[in-house]
C-alpha cells in the first residue's frame, strides 16, 4: 500500500465511509493517477478537467459515473491533501433526468416464471416484493423477516439507514421452500455464495445482475432488465393500487419525496386519470360546436 493510498483509506475509514463508497473512490484515484503516469500529488485542476473530458467523450461513462470520480478526486484533494479545490473548475455535470423502463405486472410475472433456476426465481421474488435495492438483497438475513408483523427488515441501507417493508405471503410461503432446497441449512444469509448456495458470505451483487437478465432474454420480453427495474415496478405498481407517494417514499427509503414523485410519470392509473384532449374533437354534436 503507498503512503498516499493509506492516507486517504484513513480519512475515509476516519469519516466511516461504507466500504462500497471507500472502494469506488481508491480505483478511482488509481485509474486517474494510471491515465496520466504520474503520482496524483503531482497533478492539479488541470489534469482534472482533461481527465474530465476523456471519461465522457472516449470512456462514455454517463453523468452520474462521472460524478462519482469527481467526488473521489475532490474527497482526495480537499479532505487527503488538505488543498484549496475551486468548483467553478470541476463542476459536477449535469445529470439526465431519464424515465426508467417499466415492467407491467404480467411481464415481471413471466420473468419471475422464467427464471433459470429456483433460487434466482426466490431471488426475482424478493427483490421485486421488497422494492430493496440490489446491495441490499443480496444481504438479506433470515432473521430479517418478521413472521409475527409480516414486515421485512432492511437494514444498512444506501446512507446507511434502516427501514422496513411488507412481508407478502406469497414471498414468506416461497421462502419456506427455497430454505429447503437449499443443501446446508443457512446459518444467517437469505441467499448464500458458493457454487451450490452453501457458503459462509452472500451472494454479490452480479448474481442478482445475471438472474435479471438470463430470465428477460428466456421471458422474450425484448427489454433490458436489471435489478433496478424491479425495485421501480414494486414503486410503479403500488402507486397504481392506490398507495401514496408518502408510504411509498418510506418503502424505498428515500430521503427527499421529489424522488419518488417520478412515479407518477409512470403510473397508469394518473397517466390515464385524464382523457386526451383529442378525442372530444370529432365527438361533439353540431349543436354543441
Amino acid at each position: 500500500m503507498t503512503r498516499l493510498r493509506k492516507m486517504m483509506l484513513e480519512e475515509l475509514q476516519r469519516r466511516h465511509y461504507s466500504q462500497d463508497t471507500i472502494r469506488s473512490y481508491i480505483r478511482a484515484v488509481e485509474d486517474f493517477a494510471r491515465y496520466f503516469s504520474c503520482a496524483p500529488d503531482r497533478l492539479g485542476s488541470r489534469h482534472i478537467r482533461e481527465y474530465q473530458a476523456m471519461l465522457f467523450h472516449k470512456r462514455k461513462l454517463s453523468p452520474g459515473s462521472v460524478t462519482v470520480y469527481l467526488a473521489a478526486l475532490r474527497f482526495f484533494y480537499c479532505k487527503t491533501l488538505r488543498r484549496a479545490w475551486r468548483i467553478e473548475d470541476t463542476p459536477y455535470p449535469k445529470k439526465d433526468h431519464l424515465l426508467p423502463q417499466i415492467l407491467s405486472q404480467q411481464e415481471v410475472q413471466r420473468l419471475i416464471d422464467a427464471a433459470s433456476t429456483a433460487f434466482h426465481r426466490t431471488l426475482l421474488m424478493t427483490v421485486y416484493a421488497t422494492g430493496a435495492r440490489n446491495a441490499e438483497a443480496t444481504r438479506l438475513k433470515f432473521r430479517d423477516f418478521d413472521k409475527q408483523r409480516m414486515v421485512v427488515h432492511i437494514q444498512g441501507g444506501k446512507g446507511r439507514k434502516d427501514r422496513d417493508v411488507m412481508l407478502s405471503s406469497k414471498l414468506l410461503a416461497e421462502l419456506r421452500e427455497h430454505w429447503h432446497r437449499l443443501r446446508r441449512s443457512p446459518k444467517v444469509w437469505l441467499f448464500p455464495g458458493n457454487i451450490n448456495h452453501c457458503g459462509d458470505q452472500p451472494i454479490d451483487t452480479k448474481t442478482v445482475w445475471h438472474a435479471c437478465s438470463r430470465a428477460a432474454r428466456r421471458a422474450g420480453l425484448g427489454k433490458r432488465v436489471h435489478p433496478h427495474t424491479l425495485r421501480h415496478c414494486f414503486a410503479t405498481h403500488l402507486l397504481e393500487a392506490g398507495a401514496d407517494l408518502r408510504t411509498i417514499q418510506l418503502l424505498l427509503g428515500h430521503n427527499d419525496l421529489k424522488a419518488t414523485a417520478k412515479y407518477l410519470h409512470l403510473s397508469q392509473r394518473h397517466l390515464h386519470a385524464a382523457a386526451s384532449p383529442l378525442d372530444s374533437l370529432w365527438s361533439q354534436s353540431p349543436e354543441e360546436k
